[in-house]
């Protein structure tokens, strides 16, 4: 994977980025819709600087990496985040995952990953609940809110970031998944409200501040 980045020349910079384009670039779908909604906002969009503020103070944004994939042992694929957010704030550097939502499901849940699994999903499974300190997963929790979380823990580790932070940026008006967001925060004893950040006792010294916020409806007609 490279290391060397361009800049955006604006949303559809983002296109290229995905696994099947032709697929997951549409009007409505969460690809684009973030893209447009980043891309307008030049900086951390408002309700995800909201969700932040509470826990770190005003945060800067250093950098935005659209479809940036962190390594994870075991299976084959990377986390690939929709951004990774690079932020400064007063008391240092906080790393945050973000996962864009229109319509589109959480995948799996751990019961459906983990049936059949390979000797490398038990590998990983194990490493993601240990960077999280779980002891154990229960099977209807969706796996890819776990990876997407392990993620900006490993992207804080590698950026030497005081903070990690996983947001889910939704631009359903039903909010559709909520519920599997729920369960994820329930996972940690944390009762999840629509842009209330809620803060994660982890192994180690980093905060780790989780949270669902919705995004301007606007953004899905672009």
């Amino acid at each position: 994977m490279s290391r060397i980045f361009v800049p955006s020349a604006g949303p559809d910079s983002w296109r290229q980025l995905l696994a099947r384009p032709d697929m997951h670039w549409a009007v409505g779908y969460s690809a684009r819709t973030v893209a447009h909604s980043w891309e307008a906002a030049d900086e951390f969009p408002p309700e995800v600087q909201a969700i932040l503020y509470p826990v770190l103070g005003p945060v800067e944004l250093l950098l935005a990496l659209p479809e940036h994939k962190t390594p994870l042992p075991g299976a084959r694929r990377d986390s690939q985040s929709d951004v990774f957010a690079l932020g400064r704030h007063r008391g240092g550097l906080v790393a945050c995952t973000v996962e864009g939502k229109v319509d589109e499901p959480f995948g799996p849940t751990v019961g459906d990953w983990m049936r059949d699994a390979s000797p490398g999903k038990v590998e990983r499974l194990a490493y993601v609940c240990g960077l999280l300190g779980i002891a154990e997963c229960p099977p209807d929790v969706h796996y890819q809110l776990l990876h997407r979380t392990a993620a900006a823990l490993i992207e804080a580790e590698r950026f030497c970031a005081t903070d990690a932070a996983m947001v889910v940026h939704s631009f359903s008006p039903q909010r559709r998944w909520f519920g599997a967001f729920e369960d994820f925060a329930k996972l940690f004893g944390l009762q999840a409200e629509v842009g209330v950040p809620a803060a994660i006792a982890v192994p180690g010294s980093r905060r780790l501040v989780i949270g669902w916020v919705s995004g301007k409806a606007e953004y899905r007609l672009k």
